[in-house]
């Protein structure tokens, strides 16, 4: 999929115009990806039969979310050892499976059809690893990673809106998450192929950030032994922000019902959080010497936590309005949430100088991550029934507060003394 002409062009671009084009292009994809995984959450499945107790919908979103968990797991292996050649096939090859599953989804009547969510879950886990690829390991990563990440909190926002959109259009909620993966097809395969065409890092990046490579599973173990105690910490943060992170994603309609008993539109929050949290890790970029960057990594993800806990308490205490909570955790969120997808672990290889790549450390913590958000859902549908939307989500910003926070500060004075002394 590789135009030769196309990538000539391109290795004569300025390096900023390079780094913009490379943005685009990744965050279209990562974008487009979302027309495949999300729309089905903006609907509501109010006539759908229940299974086992639970509701249509949080069936829906506990089969998918352990699709896409299995799917960390086995990305662990197959997006560090990929080599590039073959990234830009795989990758359209997954979302055509996603979408395969989501006529499925369509054609069987509930509830059974749940099955097809996890079915499409299972390939969409390995887009991101596989997008990031063409990112990591460049002077200008952090730039990139940053505009590639606003795709998490734009993407899917737009998609759901998209999904509305065309429910208003007359398409049954259950022909919507097919429909709209139909409508971004030709999009996303533009996309994929233009991507497929940046040219890999200079040898000028490479000396910056040290050379990516794929790596082997006597690799792979070596690395994880070699930081084992922190990169432990690092994924129990990890995983408790990510269990958090989807449950407000996958709830957030139903989480605003019962705050305002009006209908939600998803980009009112979600476009003003991205922004706001890109301006503030965009700062990051400035930072020259990697482990100052790795630190500061740290401190930005450590203050997410924070801000999460306190939001919170300031709008139980009628401090700040419903509107302004959920914005704030939007921001808090995603400030903690963007660095573990991107800048942490590439600058982390950076300080290491170890011959690795970011897809194995991203799909490490994301496999637990997602394993955490499976085990939410359940104990919320299991253990937690009686508690409201609000309550359980109440409830979850406080276990971030702490059992993040306490995480990543151990982490980052882990790495700082064993980094340090390595120097030395």
């Amino acid at each position: 999929m590789t135009n030769t002409r196309i990538r000539e062009r391109l290795e004569k671009l300025n390096p900023n115009w390079l780094s913009l084009f490379t943005m685009l292009m990744a965050f279209s994809t990562y974008t487009f990806m979302y027309a495949f995984r999300k729309p089905y959450t903006a609907a509501t499945f109010a006539d759908a039969p229940g299974f086992l107790g639970l509701g249509f919908k949080e069936i829906l979103v506990i089969s998918q979310v352990a699709g896409y968990a299995l799917s960390k797991f086995i990305g662990i292996k197959v997006v560090s050892e990929m080599d590039s050649g073959r990234r830009a096939r795989i990758l359209l090859l997954l979302i055509g499976v996603a979408e395969l599953a989501l006529l499925g989804f369509a054609l069987v009547p509930p509830p059974y059809s749940f099955v097809f969510l996890f079915l499409n879950g299972l390939p969409l886990g390995m887009i991101w690893g596989l997008t990031f690829s063409y990112v990591e390991g460049r002077k200008q990563t952090e730039v990139i990673g940053l505009g590639l990440c606003a795709s998490f909190i734009f993407g899917s926002g737009f998609v759901k809106d998209v999904g509305k959109l065309l429910m208003e259009s007359g398409v049954s909620e259950y022909w919507m998450p097919f429909t709209t993966g139909l409508v971004f097809s030709l999009p996303i395969i533009f996309v994929v192929y233009m991507l497929n065409q940046v040219p890999p890092p200079s040898l000028e990046d490479e000396a910056a950030r040290t050379k990516r490579v794929p790596m082997s599973g006597i690799e792979r173990k070596a690395f994880f032994r070699k930081f084992a105690v922190g990169l432990v910490l690092l994924i129990v943060a990890y995983t408790a922000l990510s269990a958090y992170r989807d449950f407000r994603d996958n709830f957030l309609a139903d989480i605003w019902g019962e705050l305002s008993g009006s209908d939600y539109n998803f980009s009112q929050t979600e476009t003003p959080a991205s922004i706001i949290v890109l301006l503030c890790l965009m700062l990051l970029v400035l930072v020259k010497d990697n482990f100052k960057a790795l630190m500061y990594n740290h401190v930005a993800i450590f203050l997410g936590f924070v801000m999460a806990g306190l939001s919170t308490w300031a709008f139980q205490q009628e401090m700040i309005s419903a509107y302004l909570w959920i914005l704030m955790t939007g921001i808090a969120t995603y400030v903690a949430y963007i660095p573990f997808n991107t800048i942490l672990f590439d600058r982390m290889i950076a300080t290491t100088r170890e011959a690795s790549n970011v897809g194995f450390l991203i799909y490490l913590a994301d496999a637990f991550g997602y394993l955490g958000s499976v085990s939410v859902l359940l104990y919320k549908d299991f253990g937690a029934r009686d508690l409201s939307w609000v309550e359980f989500f109440t409830q979850s910003s406080y276990a971030l507060a702490w059992v993040g926070g306490i995480g990543t500060l151990l982490a980052m004075g882990y790495f700082a003394r064993k980094l340090k002394a390595e120097k030395t």
